[in-house]
């Protein structure tokens, strides 16, 4: 079955002939863009990733390594997603901004590269969520391969490490305004501080992290299996997230959700 997929996704590609990759350097867009050079070759395929302020350093750097690992000619724009209308007030539409903004980014390039398609890495598991991301590419064209292929996360998880992808276990990754819980003016301050209070508990050797944020509150969600090691050093955690400008540090019981802040959103919000 899973083959099967992946022959689909060869076949979608092959259509479309040449395309231009949102290329973020997670584990779904890596493998999108591995699979659209493999299958299209260098010349018909171009990554872009967008550098923003909700956009951490370390996936930048990350980004540039794996499309070099990858062999694809790769360009890095410049956004901004804080001076988007609309953006910064962080309502349940905030992604549907953020999107819709990012494909007026890629289309001008689109032209001048004289390219068929731009594609970007929603998976199967995404149309059972909340995703405004979504109708903002239905309502500009764009694609997504690996969705229309009919792939999940864990296939593709799988598929990366057939293929020998150094992403095929990296944790799932989001960008920083989804951690402020919504209505919450979003700031670069917040994100600044979000950025920050991951990239230490991830120093701590923590695997999959969330650090939401709710007004002066960090509510920190982490794997299960995880929670000892946070337990072990909340001391050096809270002390170290206080001096980050939170007043509050908890840990979430649930442990980490995709998606978790959709749950304050009512049913008739999620449209």
């Amino acid at each position: 079955m899973i083959q099967e997929k992946y022959k689909k996704l060869q076949d979608i590609l092959v259509k479309m002939e040449t395309v231009v990759v949102a290329f973020s350097g997670g584990v779904d867009s890596t493998f999108l863009l591995k699979v659209a050079i493999d299958t299209l070759g260098y010349d018909n395929v171009l990554a872009i990733t967008a550098d923003s302020e909700t956009y951490p350093s370390s996936e930048l750097e990350e980004a540039i390594m794996l499309s070099k690992w990858i062999g694809a000619s790769h360009r890095v724009i410049q956004t901004s997603e804080l001076a988007i209308p609309g953006y910064t007030e962080n309502n349940q539409n905030r992604c549907y901004f953020c999107k819709s903004s990012l494909f007026d980014h890629l289309l001008p390039i689109l032209e001048d590269y004289e390219f068929n398609n731009i594609i970007y890495g929603v998976i199967a598991d995404d149309a059972n969520e909340f995703r405004p991301g979504m109708k903002a590419a239905k309502e500009k064209g764009i694609r997504g391969p690996l969705q229309e292929a009919n792939l999940f996360k864990e296939e593709i998880r799988v598929l990366s490490k057939e293929g020998g992808l150094p992403t095929w276990d990296k944790p799932s990754f989001a960008c920083l305004s989804s951690r402020i819980a919504y209505g919450e003016i979003i700031t670069k301050e917040k994100l600044t501080k979000v950025d920050k209070s991951e990239a230490y508990l991830k120093s701590l050797d923590i695997h999959q992290v969330r650090v939401r944020t709710h007004e002066d509150t960090a509510r920190i969600e982490v794997d299960p299996a995880d929670m000892p090691l946070v337990l072990e050093y909340h001391v050096l955690i809270t002390k170290r997230l206080k001096q980050f400008g939170y007043k509050y540090v908890s840990l979430d019981l649930t442990g980490y959700t995709s998606g978790s802040m959709n749950l304050a959103l009512k049913k008739e919000e999620m449209v």
